[in-house]
């Protein structure tokens, strides 16, 4: 009997939302500092727990995206944005993070994604925020 007990308590253990953090964080970050198809992308990974790839400094990296409230979530269709400019500068974000499958894009086209870009720049190292417009 207290073995069927436990048996049920790990299978819905499992089943928690928490579980959908067992796959962990994995993420491949492609960067173009001229926009996507105009010249090279940079590429980094991020792994975490433990903090690793090729990302730089890693572990700060995860501990900054695991402080961040859904730190890949859609901006709102209908929010309203500034048309400011700010580069050509794109970056993409696929992978896992906390055992969700994500993918993102990173542009710098209007006031909206330039505060979306300037809030995930850490995974983007390449970034200066000097490559402005011309």
């Amino acid at each position: 009997m207290v073995r069927i007990a436990l048996l049920v308590a790990v299978l819905a253990a499992l089943a928690s939302p928490a579980a959908a953090t067992i796959g962990g964080t994995h993420l491949r970050v492609t960067y173009w500092p001229a926009g996507q198809g105009n010249g090279p992308a940079r590429s980094w990974t991020l792994d975490c727990a433990p903090g690793g790839g090729s990302l730089p400094q890693a572990a700060a990296a995860c501990s900054k995206l695991a402080r961040m409230r859904n730190p890949f979530a859609v901006p709102p269709k209908d929010q309203i944005c500034t048309e400011i400019y700010g580069g050509p500068q794109e970056a993409v974000v696929a992978g896992r993070f906390e055992g969700r499958r994500i993918w993102i894009r990173l542009a710098r086209r209007n006031g909206c994604e330039i505060a979306r870009f300037n809030r995930l720049r850490f995974l983007v190292p390449a970034f200066t925020g000097r490559e402005g417009p011309k």
